[in-house]
């Protein structure tokens, strides 16, 4: 589906990663990728995975850091001469914001939540944008169902994803008529290493897979194959949505009602 196609995944961690499940997938339908490092803790890491792909450009880069984000799309312009899609899996609050009562959250942990979770979608489509120009250029973002519901111990980082999704609506209108097309997937609560910052994660899982229509918890691989289509030409008419990938989980109202009588 992606043969010819170049981009960019930032986010990944480790194996367990949203990214690096759809850096996998993308890699397997064909795309050429540049994967990035947040730093010399991950580097390692993701080399290491990176090798399981075919040819890629790995790249370093802390999306707070406005130099390092240049630098990485300098280095795309020069290896691949432009870019077919960005995925945006980047997302992180200090933990003592996570864990304690929304209240008490600190100013600066505002800040860095809204910088690195929110802003740095909007820096890094900034430089992606005119990579993309007669491309038919896709960019995708990770969001999570806390932005527009209370999600005990998600706290500070909901109101981050609130304010991405905002802003996937407000860069998909300008970037429109650039025929850049911007969306997100807002996945159910998967084990990852960001999400082991947030208080009861395994109950959350646990939770959904009990609850949601489908009955399950959300494998990386759906929200992969996701991304996936978003990034191919059989989303060419999608801009500025959320898309859901979480069992359903986000239809319900109350849970764990009638169940006697579902089976």
């Amino acid at each position: 589906m992606l043969t010819g196609k170049v981009g960019v995944v930032f986010g990944i961690a480790n194996k367990r990663s949203i990214a690096w499940a759809i850096a996998q997938t993308l890699d397997r339908e064909g795309a050429r990728l540049a994967v990035t490092f947040q730093n010399e803790r991950l580097e390692e890491n993701v080399r290491e995975l990176a090798a399981q792909l075919k040819n890629p450009l790995i790249l370093p880069c802390d999306v707070s850091q406005d130099a390092q984000i240049d630098s990485v799309f300098q280095d795309i312009k020069r290896e691949f001469g432009g870019l077919d899609f960005l995925i945006h899996s980047v997302a992180y609050a200090p933990t003592e914001d996570l864990k304690g009562a929304f209240v008490m959250t600190s100013r600066e942990g505002y800040r860095i939540a809204q910088d690195v979770s929110a802003y740095s979608l909007i820096a890094l489509t900034r430089r992606a944008a005119p990579l993309m120009e007669g491309r038919n250029g896709s960019i995708v973002t990770m969001t999570y169902l806390g932005s527009e519901r209370v999600m005990p111990g998600y706290n500070v980082m909901g109101i981050a994803k609130a304010a991405l999704e905002s802003n996937v609506r407000y860069l998909a209108n300008e970037l429109g008529p650039r025929g850049v097309r911007v969306n997100a997937i807002s996945a159910g609560p998967i084990k990852t290493l960001a999400a082991s910052g947030v208080g009861g994660i395994s109950k959350m899982i646990q939770h959904v897979a009990q609850h949601a229509p489908l009955r399950r918890s959300t494998d990386p691989s759906e929200v992969a194959d996701t991304a996936l289509f978003l990034c191919s030409t059989l989303a060419r008419g999608i801009t500025g949505e959320v898309i859901y990938v979480d069992s359903g989980y986000h239809v319900l109202g109350i849970t764990g009602m009638g169940e006697e009588t579902s089976s």
